[in-house]
């Protein structure tokens, strides 16, 4: 055999092996992901949707449509952490560039997964979530014989039908938006206009969703980290507090047994109930913050408001900073690339740390966006409930944040919260290409952010104020109880919140009879 031959099949042998290890490799990661959303779905799904005891066949239809959601909260994931890991790879090769156990770590790799992904979520929001749905709901054509088989060529059909109706809606949309030939011409290119067009549509809406959601779960997130962590209050005695809960928790325990405290009142014993129980949590969350170490309570706490506040600045400032080079160099725009060159550059002006940086603010955005998603009114149904959340509602929710995790590389490149480019067929979209829909963009965010974030901080000091000054200045205590029976006299301390003791009561009309 000749060098030259020899040459040439030494180069098609490596890149045989290259393309079986990124097949390996990426088979490995997904199978991963695939296992995690399995232990994630199964916590939260209905148990009684997949047992056999009531019809073998549903549940075989469920669990066939379980496995769908599977594979579709693994690609949303995916998604998630397609971002993250091009970035961490490109500084990986940056720091150790000859290092021979990285070498697997390349552009080509990279550029697999986000075409995977891309492919991935086209078929998962486009074909399987709605077969899903479709089959757990279907039943089989009238006169055909039951089984599951049935149930598949009826979700087929209604599929076509929904496909066929997308797709004309897709085509008179693109015949009204572009009338010159080459549009006219694309029309009838299914895999290269079609499915592109209709992904950047469902990534525009992801974009949005995200833009409204991220701010309301910034704000939000604040007030889930109160509840969560034990926070300092300022002049504040919990020995006080926990003593006068503990005696108003009795008090009110004492007149609940005792049924009718005098001649003189009528109590409601319902509203005593429901004024038990309150006390009682409020004794049992006194209890609590009592049991924690003055650094969980002190430190905590302000720590984790400070990392807070801390991420939602710099994310609002690099958006500004953003807008000012939108308005200075076209290059700031977001673009996409079909080659991969990792290892040369950073993309980040302050290198590793800036890198890192990029990171954790995509992580905190998009964890901002599913509280946010989660705590708007509406779509607060689609809270997943463990072991009680059915079928119907898992796809929604898979649906969801596959929507949401598939628009999260174009949120971040288009607010410029990192420089790395969308890489395949992500940067196909037409609206990037938009001055003035980027501009708009990211002067939403950045005043939505603003906002929310002074409102919240703003109310949630002031509120601190008003109740530390306000328990601080508690009324002084006075007699209450029936002049008749002294014994069930109750006098009132200035413990603060002692002054909510009274409850509703209606005065008997005889005062004449004792008790």
């Amino acid at each position: 055999m000749a060098p030259v031959e020899q040459d040439a099949l030494a180069v098609r042998e490596q890149l045989f092996h290259e393309r079986v290890r990124e097949c390996l490799i990426c088979a490995l990661l997904f199978a991963s992901l695939y296992i995690l959303c399995h232990f994630i779905i199964t916590h939260f799904k209905k148990h009684t949707d997949f047992t056999a005891v009531h019809d073998d066949e549903d549940a075989a239809v469920n669990r066939i449509a379980l496995g769908l959601c599977t594979f579709t909260l693994a690609v949303a994931l995916g998604a998630v952490l397609l971002l993250p890991f091009s970035i961490i790879s490109n500084e990986v090769l940056l720091s150790f560039p000859q290092n021979y156990y990285i070498q697997w770590l390349n552009g080509s790799l990279i550029h697999g997964l986000w075409n995977l992904v891309f492919l991935f979520s086209n078929m998962s929001l486009v074909f399987l979530m709605p077969f899903a749905y479709f089959f757990t709901e279907s039943e089989g054509f009238a006169g055909s014989k039951k089984g599951i088989m049935a149930r598949v060529y009826e979700t087929s059909v209604v599929l076509l039908l929904l496909t066929l109706l997308v797709l004309g809606m897709v085509w008179v949309a693109s015949a009204i938006v572009g009338n010159d030939a080459a549009s006219r011409q694309s029309l009838y290119d299914l895999w290269e206009y079609y499915l592109p067009y209709l992904y950047s549509c469902i990534s525009l809406f992801g974009v949005l969703l995200l833009l409204l959601c991220t701010p309301f779960g910034l704000s939000t997130m604040f007030t889930v980290t109160g509840k969560l962590l034990v926070k300092p209050r300022l002049l504040e005695d919990l020995d006080e507090q926990l003593s006068c809960t503990r005696f108003e928790e009795a008090a009110v325990s004492h007149r609940i047994r005792s049924g009718k405290a005098s001649c003189w009142l009528n109590l409601d014993m319902q509203m005593l109930r429901e004024q038990f129980f309150a006390i009682r949590s409020k004794r049992r969350k006194l209890e609590l913050r009592h049991r924690a170490s003055p650094w969980q309570r002190n430190l905590g706490y302000p720590l984790a408001m400070l990392g807070l506040l801390a991420l939602t600045g710099i994310s609002v400032l690099i958006v500004c900073f953003h807008v000012l080079e939108l308005l200075l160099d076209d290059a700031a725009m977001p673009r996409g690339i079909q080659d991969a060159s990792l290892g040369q550059v950073s993309f980040s002006i302050f290198g590793s740390f800036g890198a890192a940086l990029q990171v954790v603010l995509i992580f905190y955005l998009m964890l901002s966006s599913v509280v946010g998603f989660y705590s708007s009114p509406l779509f607060t149904r689609l809270l997943p409930e463990r072991q009680d959340t059915p079928l119907t509602k898992i796809i929604g929710n898979c649906v969801s944040l596959l929507v949401l995790s598939s628009a999260l590389p174009v949120f971040s490149r288009t607010l410029g919260i990192t420089r790395f480019d969308l890489l395949g067929d992500f940067g196909r979209f037409n609206w990037l290409g938009n001055f003035y829909i980027v501009f708009l963009y990211n002067m939403g965010f950045a005043g939505l952010t603003t906002l929310c974030l002074v409102k919240r901080v703003s109310w949630a000091v002031q509120a601190e104020l008003i109740r530390a000054f306000g328990e601080d200045m508690g009324t002084q205590g006075w007699l209450l109880g029936c002049p008749l029976c002294p014994s069930l006299a109750l006098t009132l301390s200035p413990c603060p919140g002692l002054h909510k003791l009274p409850l509703p009561v209606t005065r008997c009309r005889s005062r004449s009879k004792p008790c």
